[in-house]
């Protein structure tokens, strides 16, 4: 039996046992919704289609965008068969297996489509067995991924292929989709004669995140309840009761492991560095909701003082640790409050990057400087062996000056006068930077010496 899988029939569309999101799924590019980016007319894209010229693509976008119907429609308007490949299902034996059909289907003048969904899944071995293929020009691969193809893609099969973003669906688009779905009798529930009431639709739309998908999910639930309405004697009507009763929940789109954690999270931090508590604020919300573990959003957090705020304001490392502490504490949800109060904290506090700066400048001075050794009279002297070779020579004990301040080099000969933290004028760190102007002039009038006898012993019991 042949491994080529058909396009969706005509009677296949009018199954209404089928999901309505299938159902409706576009099969031209005019029934098409969104994309204008790459779809709008004389767009890339809309041009290769057109040219029959696509060569092999892939779709990166979030779910129910379009990805898995653009390659159908263009499989359908190049009458090339379409074979679909489901990252989860599919081992190294069935590709060789289709890419030999493939390659048969070519000697008769047919052209091969190959739609893998969630490329992402499949791993180096499995990607690798395509690259062949689409060298030789036996298939047209299309992949579909969530997740960002410069991690998830081999880079040979990246070279070969046009990477095209899809954008997430407007509020505008998706009520479009409703709309169509409603009036359907063929393929959609215009057969119920369902009315909406206004705003509802659009409320659908607000909660679905811009996936049509789940969208249309929302809606079919949305009519079932509707016509229960009808059973009990009152008129079917989609209202926003119904609605409410049929989304229960959100769908936020997001993956603890993906692309979208990555971006909320840099999303939170950089509200938080722009000193924007009500985005920061927004931000840590979406990750909450979606299920993020409040512990890792907590060690960020930590992070964040001591990047974007150090010592401008050294509270805010204890305002994050307590937060940190309390999420332990208390779980979750309950521990959200915390989180939520270190990020406001974080926001409004005075920046400074000086300290995450200072200590950059120190690694590389770490990594491209010669590791020279601790000056003599830096180190401790605890054997006799080792103040008779000049270990604590010359060390000047600080507490013994008037000043407090030695005019002591602490730094190797080869990185002497080196400037690493610079303070800024922001916060506690003003007055930070007075203290080092004022440390820079007693340094200048201390006295030279070595110290009393006091400190000696001292540093001899060390």
């Amino acid at each position: 039996m042949s491994l080529f899988q058909n396009i969706s029939q005509p009677d296949e569309a009018n199954d209404k046992s089928r999901p309505l999101a299938e159902r409706m799924r576009p099969r031209t590019l005019d029934e098409f919704v969104g994309q204008e980016h790459i779809l709008g007319p004389g767009k890339s894209l809309r041009v290769q289609i057109e040219r029959d010229d696509t060569g092999s693509l892939i779709f990166w976008g979030p779910p129910g965008v379009g990805k898995t119907t653009l390659a159908n429609i263009i499989a359908r308007m190049t009458h090339a068969e379409f074979v679909q490949f489901s990252a989860v299902l599919t081992g190294i034996k069935e590709i060789k297996q289709v890419m030999a059909d493939a390659e048969r289907a070519r000697q008769y003048g047919t052209r091969t489509i190959v739609f893998i969904d969630e490329v992402h899944r499949f791993n180096k071995a499995q990607q690798d067995a395509f690259l062949p293929y689409v060298e030789k020009g036996s298939i047209r691969l299309i992949g579909a991924t969530t997740e960002n193809p410069s991690f998830e893609v081999i880079s040979a099969l990246l070279s070969r292929s046009r990477v095209y973003i899809l954008q997430p669906l407007s509020a505008e688009q998706i009520v479009l989709l409703l709309r169509r779905a409603l009036e359907d009798s063929e393929r959609g529930l215009g057969d119920l004669h369902l009315e909406a009431d206004e705003g509802a639709l659009e409320k659908i739309a607000a909660y679905s995140s811009g996936d049509a998908r789940s969208a249309y999910n929302a809606l079919e639930v949305a009519s079932t309840l509707a016509l229960e309405q009808k059973m009990k004697g009152r008129e079917p009507r989609i209202t926003d009761a119904v609605v409410t009763d049929a989304l229960q929940k959100r769908v936020l789109m997001y993956d603890k492991a993906g692309e979208e954690h990555y971006n909320l999270i840099s999303a939170l931090h950089k509200s938080v560095r722009n000193s924007d508590p009500d985005a920061a604020l927004y931000w840590l919300a979406r990750m909450l909701e979606a299920g993020e573990d409040g512990l890792y959003i907590a060690r960020r957090l930590v992070r964040m003082a001591s990047e974007d705020i150090g010592l401008a304001d050294p509270n805010a490392l204890n305002i994050t640790l307590a937060a940190r502490d309390a999420v332990d504490f208390l779980g979750m949800p309950e521990g959200n409050l915390a989180l939520a109060q270190a990020v406001v904290y974080l926001a409004v506090a005075p920046k400074s990057n000086a300290l995450y700066t200072a200590y950059g400048a120190v690694l590389e001075d770490v990594e491209r400087t010669a590791q020279d050794s601790v000056p003599l009279h830096l180190r401790n002297a605890p054997t006799g062996l080792m103040k008779a070779v000049g270990y604590g020579a010359g060390y000047q004990y600080a507490h013994d000056l008037e000043s407090r301040v030695a005019d002591m080099q602490c730094l190797p000969d080869n990185l002497k006068g080196r400037v690493y933290y610079r303070p800024t004028e922001e916060g506690i760190e003003k007055r930070i930077k007075a203290r080092l102007e004022e440390i820079k002039k007693l340094k200048t009038s201390s006295p030279q010496g070595h110290g009393d006898t006091e400190r000696r012993k001292l540093e001899d019991q060390r």
